[in-house]
């Protein structure tokens, strides 16, 4: 197990941030870990490698204990947390090369690995540039360039792509999965479901500082017993209709609005056939048809009873 955190707590007086968390990452996985504001993200993957002091529990990486001074674990670790880091007095590649250097001696090679991850992010255009006059997104790009630069096994992500355009946004997520191809280990957290679904081996799920369900996506999607919901676009629909397809296979809910059926499965595969075919039956004429999947943000509602941006 390359992170495995057991039974940590973090207290900032009287709030309890961490309560019991536990959390564990195979080498090789992507896994995202959500939670709402507040639920203690943030402090747990700073208790991972030790910038913040935990009250109790155990936290191991690369199958070793994790303490202050354990530098030839922390070398193998790179960091891009929410809040941008970096020194306004150096220009773009002097912040790269500084932060490269804390793990790279060889000046050659570590010319190198500024080069590749400035290429990364797209920021060679303002390699000359401070970051006072880089854009908000910009300077995202910036501390993500920092943290990969050394290339770490491990890299730890915290909201990497907040602010960041979304073409840069999908540069960013694919060079991600090259890291991870090359053998990056990424815990990664962030309020875009999409990039989770997309990103993502495996996801956790943590409110008030608990964890509360991990698994693939599909796994996670399949513990709130939520099918499909097929919405059929009809001018005008018989009461009696509504309840006879409320006794359909695997219906939970169906309602009818505004010349809109709208029909919630618990499950099955012909769910669809089985809606049409009783339309057909009954000669309801009916124009546009779609399903929707359930989301991870379903999963989340289901689960937390929070939305992620609450």
């Amino acid at each position: 197990m390359l992170i495995r955190v057991a039974n940590l707590v973090k207290r900032y007086g009287d709030l309890l941030a961490l309560d019991h968390f536990n959390l564990e990452v195979r080498e090789g996985e992507i896994v995202g870990l959500l939670g709402p504001n507040g639920s203690g993200k943030t402090t747990a993957i700073n208790c991972i490698p030790t910038l913040l002091k935990y009250d109790k529990g155990t936290v191991e990486v690369f199958g070793r204990p994790m303490e202050p001074n354990a530098y030839d674990i922390k070398r193998n670790i790179g960091i891009v947390l929410q809040n941008v880091a970096v020194f306004d007095e150096l220009r773009v590649e002097e912040n790269v090369d500084y932060f490269c250097g804390l793990y790279v001696e060889d000046a050659r090679m570590r010319r190198r690995l500024v080069d590749e991850a400035i290429d990364f992010v797209g920021l060679g255009q303002f390699r000359k540039f401070y970051p006072r006059k880089l854009s908000g997104g910009l300077l995202r790009r910036l501390n993500i360039a920092c943290g990969i630069a050394h290339k770490p096994k491990l890299l730890i992500l915290d909201e990497p792509t907040v602010a960041v355009d979304p073409q840069r946004r999908n540069s960013i997520l694919e060079g991600i999965r090259e890291l991870n191809r090359q053998g990056t280990t990424v815990l990664y957290t962030s309020h875009y479901m999409e990039e989770v679904e997309q990103l993502c081996t495996r996801v956790v799920i943590m409110d008030q500082g608990k964890t509360l369900a991990t698994g693939t996506t599909e796994e996670l999607k399949a513990m709130i017993g939520r099918g499909e919901t097929i919405n059929v676009e009809i001018y005008m629909l018989d009461p009696d209709d509504l309840e006879q397809i409320r006794c359909l296979p695997n219906v939970a809910q169906a309602h009818y609005s505004d010349d809109r059926l709208t029909v919630h499965f618990d499950g099955g595969t012909y769910n669809l056939l089985d809606l049409l075919d009783y339309l057909k039956q009954r000669d309801i004429p009916f124009s546009r048809v779609y399903s929707e999947q359930p989301t991870l943000n379903d999963v989340f509602l289901e689960i937390t009873g929070r939305h992620l941006r609450d």
